[in-house]
């Protein structure tokens, strides 16, 4: 098969290299010129600049200019296409809406090309990013209106997870295919060959809608459990003495009917889809005269726990963050990415400045880089100037009189060690994803220890 990408961010990127590893003639096209010459080279670090997934730059090596080919030029890759991917950012509005102006112009654009094309052989546009209930008519209204021949279009979500993209694109759970005809169906059997029969992967064929309202109706699920957990029982075990957390996780879960996935406690969950997809279900559920009482308090959980752990800090430590050092440890939204959409560190970063920090002394061992591009603005707010950038944990911590684990990187879980070799009590510890498993080796030496999901603990 013949197919285009559109976009080559989180999905796009990941989707392309898959396809290629695949066998298909897959071309990666992208109006960002900068972005698709460092593709080009095939070089792991430039690759990982902009998209950084374990085993991404590798899957890319592999099949470049074999099977896998970077564009800027729609036009001159538009013949003899099967299927046209669609991976685009849909990023919230204010209300709670998509902004679909990317996937307006990338649809007129991708309309004109398929205008302009000598053969027109059916060929099938799928929507691969999460777009509300009823795009897959709006992109088809676009394309129409740009002059599109012979065509349909389909809604194909992806459910990956970021730091597993590239595996969760080899081995999905399940491939979802909404579409109109039999005929675009059958085209897209033809890309997912491999898992249409298979005896693991469930492959669903439905409607345009009922494709688009899965991917809504997952991600809102998954965040409601997240956010019981925070919002239940990392309250229960912070509001009563001698509740063990990890206890309380197996004891629950025990049951077959629970799910082990996010029975876990944190600073919020993060990323580009959780938070946006909630928003948007609410706004497309309020717009259709329904309530979302249940879906605002899910989403309201979740936003108050990116910062709570602040003001525990002040009024059950006794912590004043006025003029302080504080070191922060994690930047992305979770372990094994660089991206900082959404991150709970972003609340926590903004939070403590807002409290008067002298210094926020940050460590990241892959997201340095965004997060000096998303804070180096000046004129946005000049506390940013107060952010720091290390190369170690220990090089972050030097001179610090608090730390904040964000992140739940491995190399957190050692950390213990590190704090009581680089600072000394007084010190607090203020740890976001309990990473700290032996945190009474630093309760017992003087550091005071405030986690997610349990009491203050400090030394008699």
């Amino acid at each position: 098969m013949k197919i285009i990408i559109v976009g080559t961010g989180y999905v796009g990127l990941p989707h392309a290299a898959v396809c290629a590893e695949s066998g298909h003639e897959v071309y990666a096209y992208d109006i960002d010129e900068k972005r698709i010459n460092a593709y080009k080279t095939g070089e792991r670090k430039a690759i990982e600049s902009y998209v950084n997934e374990p085993g991404l730059a590798a899957a890319i090596k592999e099949t470049i200019d074999r099977y896998l080919f970077f564009t800027t030029d729609l036009a001159s890759i538009i013949e003899g296409v099967d299927a046209v991917f669609m991976c685009l950012n849909t990023p919230p509005q204010r209300d709670g809406s998509s902004d679909l102006s990317y996937l307006s112009s990338a649809a007129r654009d991708l309309g004109r090309a398929l205008a302009s094309r000598e053969e027109k052989k059916r060929v099938v546009i799928v929507n691969k990013s999460t777009v509300p209930i009823g795009t897959a008519r709006f992109v088809e209204n676009i394309l129409r209106e740009e002059g599109a021949e012979n065509f349909g279009v389909a809604s194909n979500p992806e459910f990956l997870a970021q730091g597993n993209a590239v595996e969760g694109s080899r081995r999905p759970d399940r491939i979802v295919i909404g579409a109109d005809t039999e005929e675009d169906f059958t085209i897209l059997r033809r890309v997912y060959s491999q898992f249409v029969n298979h005896v693991r992967i469930q492959y669903l064929e439905t409607t345009p809608e009922t494709s688009e309202s899965i991917k809504y109706m997952a991600n809102s699920l998954l965040l409601t459990y997240i956010s019981y957990w925070n919002g239940v029982g990392a309250r229960l075990a912070e509001s009563f003495d001698n509740i063990r957390m990890e206890d309380l996780k197996r004891g629950v879960t025990a049951d077959s009917r629970i799910s082990t996935w996010g029975s876990y406690v944190s600073n919020g969950a993060g990323g580009s889809c959780f938070g946006k997809d909630i928003q948007s279900l609410m706004y497309q559920l309020k717009t259709a005269g329904q309530n979302t009482d249940l879906l605002q308090s899910v989403y309201n959980i979740n936003e108050y726990q990116k910062t709570y752990l602040v003001d525990r800090a002040i009024h059950e430590a006794g912590f004043n963050f006025n003029k302080k050092t504080v070191t922060i440890l994690g930047l992305a939204f979770k372990k094994r990415t660089n991206d900082m959409r959404d991150s709970a560190a972003l609340n926590a970063v903004e939070t403590l400045l807002s409290k008067g920090v002298k210094e926020i002394r940050a460590y990241d061992p892959l997201a340095t880089e965004p997060a000096q591009n998303y804070w180096f603005n000046p004129e946005k707010n000049y506390l940013f100037e107060r952010i720091t950038y290390h190369d170690t944990p220990r090089a972050a911590l030097e001179g610090s009189d608090a730390v904040y684990i964000s992140t739940d990187w491995e190399e957190f879980r050692g950390i213990s060690r590190t704090i009581q070799t680089t600072v000394t009590p007084p010190y607090l510890v203020i740890d976001g994803r309990r990473m700290v498993p032996d945190y009474m080796s630093l309760v017992e030496t003087g550091y005071d220890y405030l986690p997610v999901g349990g009491n203050l603990l400090r030394k008699a």
